[in-house]
């Protein structure tokens, strides 16, 4: 079991209610516009990777709706075992514990993809993005969700006080300080939004579009092949 793994296996019980509280539950008004900016049909089959407790994978549901598939996939259990607990009115969503990496399905496969928080903790960016490509039919688009780089040296240190003096400390009340740490090194060593385009480009998209969030705090990447 890698790091990123154990730690994501830790804090699966809280990590709702955190994200909620640590983002004044913005995340889910940005997850469904990364649903909408994917434009699915009633009927699509969709995949969301590194897919924690499945908030992503059931905006997608809801979209697809009940004639249409969604393939949850993450590489821990704990989250997982969450997700399957909280949607028992979606019968249209397989979980699947996997690597997003070498995912288990043919090429082709999928008419959209999302990925929220995830693209930033696995161990080769270029490979998963690669996947992306090869598991979307062709005209199928990507979301990506993520923290990203602020476009502002005012907004940088904001967003290194928010991290520093706002999330590790909310998440130290639930006992979940070092688990928490790990975001602020994740977020620098993570790509910049024309690397990131880059590298989605030499994966095989044609099309990127990029959508800042909060003077980019956060970012919403979408892909087409």
């Amino acid at each position: 079991m890698t790091n990123i793994q154990a730690l994501f296996e830790r804090i699966a019980p809280l990590y709702d209610r955190l994200n909620d509280q640590l983002s004044f539950g913005l995340h889910h008004v940005w997850k469904q516009m990364a649903v909408d900016w994917l434009e699915l049909p009633a009927g699509a089959t969709a995949l969301d990777l590194c897919c924690g407790t499945g908030d992503l994978s059931r905006v997608l549901a809801r979209r697809v709706g009940r004639q249409g598939r969604v393939v949850g996939l993450d590489f821990a259990a704990a989250p997982l075992a969450i997700a399957r607990q909280r949607s028992y009115h979606y019968p249209q969503i397989e979980w699947l514990q996997g690597d997003a990496l070498a995912v288990p399905f043919g090429d082709q496969t999928f008419q959209g993809i999302t990925i929220g928080y995830g693209l930033r903790n696995v161990a080769d960016i270029p490979q998963a993005l690669r996947e992306m490509f090869r598991l979307l039919v062709p005209g199928g688009r990507a979301a990506i969700l993520d923290f990203s780089h602020p476009q502002t040296p005012v907004l940088q240190q904001f967003q290194q006080w928010y991290l520093q003096q706002w999330v590790v400390p909310t998440a130290r009340q639930y006992g979940l300080a070092a688990e928490y740490d790990y975001l602020w090194p994740s977020i620098q060593a993570f790509p910049t939004p024309p690397t990131l385009w880059r590298l989605i480009q030499q994966a095989g998209f044609e099309s990127v579009k990029h959508y800042p969030l909060l003077g980019g705090l956060m970012a919403i990447t979408i892909a087409q092949k």
